[in-house]
């Protein structure tokens, strides 16, 4: 059984920064893509970033191009969304995924919560201004 916990999240101060964190259990986590999502209250959960299984190739949402960094640990089974230059709209429940090559392809590409076959419960990132 996969399991993704979220770590790191917490108060900060609009143009602060801020590192969440997400461990994975299972043997293989270097063969999954990774992405991170977030959802504010009232809104639908959106797609922030992904990188692909050996870190190497990476995406971002527009909104957060430029200020997120999403990098990879394979020998700790972890992946890291460091957050710059952080908004107060910015605020949500960060959540990360992994896309498990078993049931289909599995790439940095994947921007659709529905490609993403395991969620971790999420951790708060709440920005003030």
């Amino acid at each position: 059984q996969v399991q993704l916990v979220e770590s790191g999240g917490g108060l900060v101060q609009a143009g602060g920064s801020l590192r969440v964190s997400c461990v994975v259990s299972g043997r293989t986590f270097s063969s999954y893509a990774m992405g991170w999502f977030r959802q504010a209250p009232g809104k639908e959960r959106e797609f922030v970033g992904a990188v692909s299984w050996s870190g190497g190739s990476t995406s971002y949402a527009d909104s957060v191009k430029g200020r997120f960094t999403i990098s990879r640990d394979n020998k700790k089974n972890t992946v890291y969304l460091q957050m710059n230059s952080l908004k107060p709209e910015d605020t949500a429940v960060y959540y990360c995924a992994a896309d498990d090559p078993w049931f289909g392809p599995a790439t940095a590409q994947a921007m659709g919560d529905i490609e993403y076959d395991y969620w971790g419960q999420g951790t708060q990132v709440t920005v003030s201004s």
